[in-house]
């Protein structure tokens, strides 16, 4: 009961007001752009073969068509794997708000070259487009997060920090309603359909400005105590905030030796190698677990379970409104459940309708409503994804470094994320002719491994100041030290047997070398 006091004493209408900005113009995107192409699919590649008739007097062969829409669809992630790589460097130049703001003009420049390329005449425009969002995308996926965990007091920083998955799961619900025939999935549409991504970023460009800079970066980098306080004032309503600034300071002195580490620096850091590693795992699991080749490949395992082609449309855009629903629940349990339960379990349940698919493909031959099961399995998939691994990560990325390491920690999580997005979409085809129903094994195999880890590794972060983290993972690393220590005094000693008879002697430890 007094969590709930807590949190409803916290969570003020400006914290709210900034979380939903920040994901509406930007995280929505994300989900937009994932999306957005499918539905125009057929109607891209015949403005690409008319365009070249027009040009060269001769169309396209179906391969090199296929290679034109296959480059427009994976430019996106090259694209954001381009816009992780330089997020470190803008969000300690311009600050994590001023990265948000500043950024908005990339989308402006896309949204205008996609949609004036079918009177232009140019395919070229909506391969650039496509790439300019993604670096948007990239860059947003690593700052927003950062700045959501950066503002919210330690109760509130998971509830903030899943606001961009929410509406991640909003924008491929978006693309995937604005797509239906009736509304932008006409062929005399399609450019403004890709188009419209700049309406969101026009209202956030309208808005945000006015709201703080993050406290944290206020303080700890720019050393500007009267622009912290007025931020804090700003975010938490009447409420004692000399506890957060002692916090803040605590932490800015431990950094005052330490300048913002390079990516280089921090991976060569041995203080902080199990964060990094557990980055790494848990970025990789979020991409490799298959969710992307689930939405690609959504509306033909549809079509094997039976359902009508003019329903598949529908069908797909109801998963959207699964997505949507998956993440409100993550949301607004994860201050109660905490960040290991919703990652151990979603992974988990992935990786279970992952082994399900799997099963439903290879009977559904000799029991028919194994169709069906597979589509429950698809549902469950996504379901299982949107409730912790879609947003959890990018939260416990923000969580488990100081304010020196964060940018350099969000380089390598959202470098990797991009390219094993890249890798899914590019490599399962290949898999699934290879394996064919059994591809999806690799993917449960992933899930089970990235659940094991979490479990063991990753401790409970909830409620926990920044500081208060970084202690858990040094007495970790104290702990694995120490037993690296007794293993080899103990190796030493079974060596000094051969040659003066310590076989059965007992050794005794300092006490002070354990750790609690």
């Amino acid at each position: 009961m007094s969590g709930l006091k807590m949190n409803k004493k916290h969570l003020t209408a400006s914290l709210l007001a900034v979380a939903f900005l920040t994901s509406f113009g930007s995280s929505m995107l994300y989900g937009y752009n994932l999306a957005v192409v499918n539905s125009p699919a057929v109607y891209i590649k015949d403005f690409y073969n008319k365009t070249v008739v027009g040009r060269n007097g001769t169309g396209l062969s179906e391969d090199t068509l296929t290679l034109m829409y296959s480059l427009t669809v994976s430019v996106f992630a090259v694209g954001g794997l381009l816009g992780s790589l330089i997020v470190g460097m803008l969000v300690t130049r311009y600050g994590r708000k001023g990265t948000v703001v500043n950024t908005t003009v990339l989308v402006f420049i896309a949204g205008l070259l996609m949609g004036f390329s079918r009177i232009c005449g140019s395919p070229e425009m909506i391969i650039i487009g496509r790439f300019i969002t993604g670096i948007h995308s990239g860059i947003s996926l690593s700052v927003v997060p950062m700045y959501l965990g950066e503002i919210a007091p330690k109760n509130l920083r998971g509830f903030l920090g899943l606001v961009p998955s929410i509406f991640i799961g909003t924008g491929v619900f978006v693309a995937q309603i604005l797509g239906l025939h009736e509304l932008l999935g006409k062929e005399e549409h399609w450019p403004l359909f890709l188009s419209v991504i700049a309406v969101p970023t026009f209202i956030q460009l309208m808005l945000l400005p006015w709201f703080p800079e993050s406290p944290r970066y206020l303080l700890i980098e720019k050393h500007n105590i009267h622009a912290t306080i007025r931020a804090l004032k700003w975010y938490r309503a009447k409420c004692n905030i000399q506890a957060e600034i002692e916090e803040m300071q605590e932490e800015q002195r431990s950094l005052l030796s330490v300048e913002t580490l390079s990516v280089w620096k921090l991976m060569l850091d041995d203080t902080v190698r199990w964060q990094v590693l557990s980055v790494v795992v848990i970025n990789i699991g979020m991409q490799l677990s298959g969710i992307d080749a689930i939405w690609f490949y959504t509306n033909s395992i549809f079509e094997n379970a039976g359902i009508p082609a003019p329903e598949i449309q529908y069908t797909t855009a109801g998963t959207g409104i699964i997505e949507i629903i998956a993440g409100l629940i993550g949301c607004f349990t994860i201050e109660k459940l905490g960040r290991r339960p919703l990652m151990i379990g979603g992974f988990t349940v992935m990786g279970i309708c992952s082994t399900g698919i799997t099963l439903a493909l290879i009977l559904q031959a000799h029991l028919s409503f194994m169709r069906y099961v597979s589509v429950c399995c698809v549902v469950g998939i996504i379901a299982g994804f949107c409730i912790g691994p879609a947003g959890v990560p990018f939260l416990v990325t923000a969580e488990l470094f100081k304010q020196s390491h964060r940018p350099a920690a969000y380089i390598i999580g959202g470098s990797l994320n991009w390219l094993s997005n890249f890798t899914v979409g590019f490599v399962f085809p290949f898999l699934q002719m290879s394996a064919g129903a059994y591809c999806y094994l690799v993917f449960a195999t992933i899930c089970a491994s990235v659940a094991v880890y979490v479990y063991i590794v990753i401790p409970e972060t909830k409620n926990k100041t920044f500081m208060e983290i970084s202690q858990m993972f040094s007495k970790k690393e104290a702990v694995l030290e120490t037993q690296s220590l007794i293993h080899v005094d103990q190796l030493k000693l079974r060596k000094l047997n051969g040659y003066g008879g310590l076989e059965h002697a007992s050794v005794e430890f300092d006490s002070s070398l354990s750790v609690p």
